[in-house]
C-alpha cells in the first residue's frame, strides 16, 4: 500500500511564498522515517532538517511540492479563496498527482469534515482513503516527513529572496524583529515579496499613507 504524507510550511507569514510538500512512501518504509529520526519539522534543527531531506528522498517513492508566491496567494484570496481552501486545492493537486492509497493530511480547518468533503469533491480517483486531522505532523510520520521537504524548500526559497534583493529580513515571521523592521522600511520597494492581503502589510501601508497625508 502507497501512503502519501502532506503537509505546508509558511502558512502565517507577511511575506515568502507557501510551500505544501506530499511524500508517497510504501506502508513497510514508514519505520525507516522513525529510524531516522522524522519527526514534525518545528522540532528540528535546520541542519537536521536538511540532513533528513535528502534521506527522505531516498525512501520515498515519490515526492513532490507546491509553491505559491506572494502574488498568487493575494490574487487568490482577493478571488474570494480563504488560505484554508487554498491549501485544499493544493493537497488536492498533490494526491492527484502521486495516486497514493491513502493520504494523510494536517488539516489547516477547524472544521475537520468540511475540510475533508472540500478535498475528496477534487480528487480524481474517489477510492482514496482520506486521513485528514488537526496535528497529523506530530502523529503521523508521513506527515511529519512532508512537513520536513515543506520547511526545507520554503527555507531555500527564502534564502533565493534576500540574495536576489541584498536584504536579511529575517524569517518572514512578524515575531521575527527583523521582518518588522524590512516591512516597515520597504512595504513598497519590492513585487512579490510581501503579501498585501495581509492584515499586518495593510496597516503598515495605512499608516504610511496617513503619514504621508499629514506631511502633506
Amino acid at each position: 500500500m502507497l501512503i502519501l504524507g502532506i503537509d505546508e510550511a509558511g502558512r502565517g507569514p507577511v511575506l515568502g511564498p507557501l510551500v505544501m510538500a506530499g511524500a508517497l512512501l510504501r506502508e513497510e518504509d514508514v519505520v525507516s522515517l522513525k529510524e531516522l529520526g522524522v519527526k514534525d519539522s518545528k522540532l528540528l534543527s535546520p541542519e537536521k532538517r536538511e540532513m533528513l531531506e535528502k534521506e527522505i528522498h531516498k525512501i520515498s517513492v515519490d515526492f513532490t511540492l507546491e509553491i505559491v508566491e506572494p502574488l498568487n496567494i493575494d490574487a487568490a484570496i482577493k478571488s474570494g479563496l480563504n488560505l484554508n481552501w487554498l491549501e485544499g486545492n493544493m493537497a488536492a493537486a498533490i494526491i492527484n498527482r502521486l495516486k497514493p492509497d491513502t493520504a494523510i493530511i494536517d488539516c489547516p480547518s477547524p472544521n475537520l469534515q468540511a475540510y475533508k468533503e472540500y478535498l475528496f469533491h477534487r480528487l480524481e480517483n474517489k477510492k482514496i482513503k482520506l486521513i485528514v486531522e488537526h496535528k497529523a505532523d506530530l502523529n503521523h510520520l508521513p506527515v511529519s516527513a512532508a512537513s520536513i521537504l515543506a520547511k526545507v524548500a520554503r527555507d531555500r526559497e527564502i534564502e533565493k529572496m534576500k540574495q536576489k534583493i541584498g536584504f536579511d529580513f529575517g524569517s518572514g515571521y512578524l515575531t521575527d524583529e527583523k521582518t518588522q523592521v524590512f516591512l516597515k522600511k520597504h512595504f513598497n520597494d519590492y513585487e512579490n515579496v510581501f503579501r498585501k492581503a495581509w492584515v499586518s502589510f495593510r496597516n503598515v501601508e495605512n499608516e504610511r499613507q496617513q503619514k504621508s497625508l499629514g506631511e502633506f
